[in-house]
């Protein structure tokens, strides 16, 4: 009775606001039903708040009324998020960049309060063995920071600037077009063999390996506008993004485990078209290796068969970008298990011990959970996001978190009833787990 109660109260809409109140939940979906309160700040973009080192101060402070937590920081920037996906919102009129780019912000705020904590703890050991009066003037530092407001920055740029990095590529493509000759009635061809020129000769960019174990920032917007390199599929985006500026649209789908684009023509067969100066057809050059790769799905298509494809939406790009967050997070975190499978403890049952546990990175996962809840905003019913979540919950030791994400999944299935019943053991077990524990134990097993 207790586990139906606790699976009703997750699936009401109000409860993805108050159902686990301080722990943990920062979901804001289902939106349509449960409208979010009026924001403070001046727009969408130019937001203010306060530094992460206040912040973190002020989770030590005695006269703080209630203690600052990570869910604190990033609350705002997940916000941000839900409104711009919003199923009020018209698909075209979704910001991809933008919303990828409040994506980079949350988990950023996320890793500058950990910094912040660290340095922090670093003080209070340091205040060990200084006097009394060295304390007191840091603490007076410290509190007279903590009103300044400022702006929004992710690696020492606004929002807006970072998107008037592609406002910047897209004149940069318009000025190479100028210089050939072309006019504003260019060819969608020409236009991308512009963008190719200044992405990859002017500028510099290249991409990534597709390889999920590598440093995360290649799968972050901001990190590859900054660094010009990065992943595949956010190259895919830049293309998107630039191309869209010049009122040139670009359409893109799955094609096996890549994502590709391509531009709205009459004859698809002109970018199967090998050039004499590359040795490379533009569909090649625009989509990477991967199209020459002869065990890669993207090798054997034609400009033919792209028009058997089912091309995505702004929401599918923002998923796939979250899923590869997820990935690539969870590679990370369980780098010291290689392999280790989120799923896991479903096939271990009969060994099932809420301290049986694999070493995991703490910071990672949570970046993980956090793409994971995200993911969870944009497509509410998502049940394998769900078991994900649910799975992740249960290894940063969240019980009630991971009953309810399991519930949701359990009610949402659409697999094997095999592997349905194997979840509903699972749940039953860690819901044992959960009614023995006290309050007290429960919030000691939650990992923050």
């Amino acid at each position: 009775m207790e586990l139906a109660a606790m699976t009703m109260a997750a699936s009401s809409p109000a409860s993805r606001f108050t159902g686990l109140s301080h722990r943990t939940t920062l979901r804001y979906d289902l939106l349509d039903q449960c409208r979010l309160r009026p924001c403070s700040w001046k727009t969408g973009i130019q937001i203010k708040m306060r530094n992460p080192i206040t912040l973190a101060y002020s989770a030590s402070s005695d006269d703080s009324p209630t203690p600052k937590s990570y869910k604190e920081v990033i609350k705002p920037f997940r916000q941000l998020f839900a409104r711009e996906i919003s199923t009020q919102s018209k698909d075209s009129d979704i910001s991809i960049a933008k919303v990828l780019l409040y994506v980079a912000a949350e988990d950023e705020a996320f890793l500058a309060f950990n910094r912040e904590i660290d340095a922090l703890s670093f003080l209070r050991e340091r205040e060990n063995i200084q006097d009394q009066s060295d304390s007191e003037e840091l603490v007076s530092v410290q509190e007279t920071d903590s009103d300044e407001q400022e702006p929004l920055q992710i690696d020492g740029k606004s929002i807006p600037e970072w998107l008037s990095e592609l406002d910047a590529i897209s004149k940069q493509v318009e000025a190479e077009l100028v210089s050939r000759g072309i006019n504003n009635s260019c060819h969608s061809l020409q236009v991308l063999e512009a963008v190719n020129r200044v992405l990859f000769d002017i500028r510099g960019f290249k991409r990534i390996p597709a390889c999920f174990d590598e440093d995360p920032k290649g799968y972050y917007l901001h990190s590859v506008l900054n660094s010009r390199s990065g992943s595949a599929f956010l190259f895919s985006v830049i293309y998107i993004e630039v191309c869209q500026r010049l009122d040139v649209p670009i359409v893109g789908a799955r094609v096996g485990e890549n994502f590709l684009v391509w531009p709205k023509i009459e004859n698809p067969e002109e970018l199967f078209q090998i050039a004499a100066t590359s040795g490379k057809s533009l569909f090649a050059i625009v989509n990477g290796k991967c199209v020459d790769d002869p065990k890669s799905m993207a090798s054997e298509l034609t400009g033919k068969s792209l028009q058997d494809f089912d091309v995505v939406t702004n929401r599918d790009i923002i998923e796939i970008a979250l899923a590869n967050l997820i990935r690539v997070h969870w590679r990370r975190a369980s780098k010291a298990t290689p392999g280790q499978m989120l799923t896991a403890p479903l096939s271990e049952l009969n060994n099932f011990r809420i301290s049986n546990f694999p070493l995991l990175r703490p910071q990672d996962l949570r970046l993980a959970i956090a793409a994971a809840e995200r993911l969870l905003v944009l497509k509410p019913n998502n049940w394998r996001v769900q078991r994900e979540l649910g799975m992740m919950y249960y290894y940063v030791r969240q019980c009630r978190e991971a009953i309810i994400e399991l519930s949701l999944c359990i009610a949402n299935f659409e697999t094997g009833e095999e592997e349905a019943n194997e979840l509903k053991i699972f749940v039953e077990k860690l819901h044992r787990v959960f009614s023995m524990m006290s309050p007290l134990d429960s919030g000691r097993l939650a990992v923050h």
